[in-house]
């Protein structure tokens, strides 16, 4: 099949047209937004130097255009106010038409799992059921849901689901964004026009790959990880080639550091090795549980057990339950299983020829990147089969001995073939096919992946949106979601990754045309993904309106402003104070802490006073700082008068538990 053959066929999956020369990304489709009274950008391929005709219907006005020599086309149409719809005819001699396109406003929506979690689909909101019907009232409102792609190169091909453009109902709003989706709904209510929404979004992701690789060069810290894209195939196939030739050079390094290996032989395997100095550990269980609290990193397990005569030359079944993370698993010093990934389910075949009677060792190989590790699973999960009935169960006392600390081990490859977080690589795959779309903005909910790089992230958060802006060609708003509270609530004053990762949000706020939404009070001890969803929309879609939009409505809860210490206590000052300071149910303010000299917070008493908030604490004769809802969750209770949670704030500027991570 050769590379013209190919380079068609991609084409085909992505035109509006099959019978048309006219190649058109899924971003041109029926059902389309086009940003509303601006020169909105159009695109796309043809023959080399052939003439392209476009015709917009709103006003019949006539575009003609040159393709240049590889058959590449753009221009500008411009665009009226709010409404529809419309169609857009474009032509080289064979006509695409683009019907069903509406005026309005168009959104980007972005960021990790929070961003991408579904009305349905595997996030399942408050009410799907309920707001999955409702939104059959909304047709005006249309989705393009960015397919996930990862690449090295800046790409400028797109893939969407449903081929381009959905328009709003029960089907197509299921697997869609809620957050943007209910963002959307509030603009389209109170705005009153088309409103075009555009979900780019991964689960799990850093901020680093939604930002190109100019912009990350900008800051020194992140020279070395950039340096490694300088190395990598461009095309998936070779870099996943390349990522398993790497994993074979890896293991081999890490077998010449492992004390269980002798060159390159796997001693710790060997049937007739003396193991009776090693200890002695429960399987199933957990490493951490017994005796090896907080380590990470290689652990050998060894099992002996006596081989019947009657299964002398037969075909075993080996289960070693699931393993956190991965194994290397011997009989008789001969590898017979390898897995990667954690918690996988464990079953290989002993080849009958080393099935003979008499002792036989079983060695398993563990390697616990992090966290908790070990062989787990139930104790029926654990055995040795010749069949279904005849079994040795194997679960209860192993042998066990340390052979590598984690942080002596290599780190180990990355298989860029398929793996997000690689600095640019949603960005060059999912955002730049994209630009120079029209766009009235972008909305944003990540920062999960980056807390234990808070402190970094008060750099990445606001080069990421420069470098968007800048691609765009114009600084169109930017808003974003503080994040929602998460894990066990706070119990004493603590430091937080978390909690410096609101901060740095808060502190890209110093950026012109960006705002926020607070949602410390909507999140979920036990789930990272909260299902309100409606209420984040909500407040993203109040902010919006307010700033974006010009409307003379409460935007915001109380943010910090400014302090001062009066004797000792400290009063805390505030903006964003409509309707005044409150808690619900008028009850005691909740999470304030305060600080002396000796840098050691206490619990504190606050107190309401007008639109200020005093805080004190007997234990503290000389308070110099005052911290409020610090933690990853915290228990926290100021509202204004609208209704609206303050933003978790901190008047200090004390070195944090992520400085200097990176």
């Amino acid at each position: 099949m050769n590379k013209l053959y190919m380079f068609s066929l991609f084409w085909s999956l992505c035109v509006t047209s099959v019978s048309a020369q006219v190649n058109l990304l899924p971003i041109f489709s029926d059902n389309m937004v086009l940003q509303q009274q601006t020169q909105a950008p159009i695109w796309g391929e043809s023959k080399p130097n052939k003439e392209i005709e476009i015709i917009t219907s709103w006003d019949q006005k006539r575009y003609t255009i040159q393709a240049d020599v590889r058959g590449k086309w753009k221009t500008k149409v411009t665009t009226p106010a709010a409404g529809g719809p419309y169609d857009i005819t474009i032509s080289d001699g064979k006509k695409v038409k683009l019907s069903n396109v509406m005026i309005g406003e168009v959104w980007v929506c972005s960021g990790q799992s929070n961003m991408e979690m579904q009305v349905e689909g595997w996030g399942k909101v408050m009410n799907y059921q309920q707001e999955k019907e409702e939104a059959n009232n909304y047709p005006n409102i249309r989705f393009l849901l960015v397919e996930k792609e990862t690449s090295p190169i800046p790409d400028d091909r797109l893939k969407a689901t449903e081929r381009g453009w959905q328009v709003c109902s029960s089907k197509s709003v299921a697997d869609f964004s809620a957050a943007g989706y209910f963002f959307g709904r509030d603009l389209h209510k109170y705005q009153n026009v088309p409103i075009g929404l555009i979900d780019t979004s991964w689960g799990g992701t850093y901020i680093e790959t939604w930002t190109s690789k100019e912009a990350l060069a900008t800051m020194p810290g992140m020279k070395k990880k950039l340096d490694v894209l300088n190395e990598l195939p461009i095309t998936k196939e070779d870099r996943e080639r390349k990522f398993h030739s790497d994993v074979e050079d890896w293991k081999k390094n890490v077998e010449k550091i492992d004390k269980g290996f002798v060159n390159s032989k796997a001693v710790w395997a060997a049937a007739d090795l003396e193991d009776n100095t090693w200890k002695t550990m429960e399987v199933p269980g957990l490493m951490q549980d017994q005796g090896l609290k907080g380590f990470n990193g290689i652990v050998w397990f060894r099992k002996t057990i006596d081989i019947p005569a009657k299964w002398v030359g037969k075909e075993l079944t080996l289960n070693v339950g699931v393993i956190d993370d991965n194994d290397f698993t011997y009989f008789n010093g001969v590898q017979v299983g390898h897995t990667e990934g954690w918690m996988a389910p464990r079953s290989y075949k002993i080849p009958k020829e080393l099935v003979k009677k008499g002792k036989a060792v079983i060695a398993v190989r563990v390697m616990d990147t992090g966290g908790t590790g070990g062989i787990n699973g139930s104790p029926e999960s654990i055995s040795l089969h010749r069949s279904q009935l005849d079994v040795i169960p194997l679960a209860g006392d192993w042998k066990y001995q340390i052979s590598l600390n984690i942080k002596d081990i290599p780190q180990m490859p990355v298989n860029t073939a398929n793996e997000p977080n690689v600095p640019s690589f949603l960005f060059n795959a999912m955002l730049n096919p994209l630009i120079p779309y029209a766009i009235k903005g972008a909305i944003w909910y990540q920062g999960e992946a980056n807390t234990g790089q808070a402190y970094q992230y008060r750099e990445l958060m606001p080069l990421m949106i420069k470098d968007w802006r800048d691609r765009w060609g114009y600084d169109f708003p930017f808003y974003m979601v503080q994040l929602a509270s998460f894990t066990a609530q706070q119990t004493v004053p603590v430091d937080a990754t978390w909690a410096e990762l609101r901060e740095a949000q808060t502190r890209t706020l110093h950026l012109a045309n960006t705002g926020m939404a607070v949602t410390i009070d909507i999140g979920d001890a036990f789930d990272i993904h909260p299902k309100n969803k409606q209420e984040v929309g909500r407040r993203l879609a109040l902010v919006v309106r307010a700033q974006a939009y010009g409307e003379k409505i409460p935007y915001s809860g109380p943010m910090y402003d400014t302090y001062q210490i009066e004797g000792n206590k400290i009063r805390i000052y505030f903006k964003h104070t409509d309707g005044g300071l409150k808690t619900q149910n008028n009850e005691t303010l909740k999470g304030f802490t305060i600080s002396g000299v000796d840098h050691k917070f206490h619990w504190a008493d606050a107190v309401i006073d007008g639109n200020s908030i005093i805080v004190s604490s007997p234990e503290v004769a000389f308070p110099i700082a005052v911290r409020y809802a610090w933690a990853d969750n915290p228990i926290c209770n100021l509202y204004n008068g609208v209704n609206l949670p303050a933003s978790p704030f901190r008047t200090d500027d004390w070195q944090g538990i992520t400085y200097g991570n990176k």
